[in-house]
């Protein structure tokens, strides 16, 4: 079963997210908070697999959220996906810093909002297409790095080549037919180069990616 907390400080949309993961008979929400406060709060009382965290709230907001679950070692199997209204591409980098898992804006249809949920239980980073691009955009813009992320250096061949592959969006499986190896294999490789490089989830392995110059945005002509 997939425990869910739901945070957003509108009533309304909280029963309305909770009315069809109810629908679910995998997925139980089991708390919902109205600040960052209380989200925080109600995720060390009943650690929840996936947080829903609305990106402006009063009193304490998602991102501010999310550095407090991040840090806290008892909290460390909650994965954190922020909810926004407006998709705005200043957020993308400084969520995803944050420690959270995934990024998406309300307007999905409820069966992708599903998904999403099923997806970051899994500890997959979730990145709407939008997101993705509006993340490498910011890369490209970028100078290259002066200095490798700490790990770096100890990644082998093949989990570097493994990173590359999910920075660039892809899941285990196109990982693993890319690479020309099993699926477990790939995950080994995933597993062991997020410890390596000190990444909370996939989602922190795409940004560490990205800023260490391991992966190069490509130019738009």
């Amino acid at each position: 079963m997939i425990r869910v907390l739901l945070v957003d400080d509108q009533p309304l949309i909280r029963s309305g997210f909770r009315a069809f993961l109810n629908l679910e008979d995998d997925i139980e929400v089991v708390a919902e908070a109205a600040n960052g406060v209380e989200a925080v709060a109600l995720a060390r009382e009943h650690l929840p697999d996936v947080a829903m965290v609305d990106i402006q709230m009063p009193v304490a907001d998602g991102l501010e959220a999310t550095r407090r679950i991040a840090a806290d070692p008892s909290l460390s199997g909650v994965h954190v996906v922020i909810l926004t209204n407006y998709g705005m591409d200043e957020y993308v980098l400084e969520a995803l810093r944050a420690g959270a898992a995934g990024f998406l804006v309300k307007d999905i249809q409820p069966e992708d909002f599903v998904h999403a949920v099923r997806v970051a239980a899994r500890g997959d980073a979730l990145l709407a297409p939008s997101i993705t691009r509006a993340l490498i955009d910011q890369y490209v813009a970028q100078p290259s790095p002066a200095d490798a992320p700490l790990g770096l250096a100890e990644l082998t061949n093949r989990e570097r080549e493994a990173v590359t592959l999910v920075a660039r969006g892809m899941s285990n499986d196109e990982v693993a037919e890319t690479m020309v190896i099993s699926v477990l294999t790939a995950k080994t490789h995933i597993n062991r180069a997020m410890t390596k490089l000190h990444a909370r989830d996939r989602a922190q392995l795409v940004v560490i990616a990205y800023e260490s110059g391991l992966v190069r945005a490509p130019r738009r002509a």
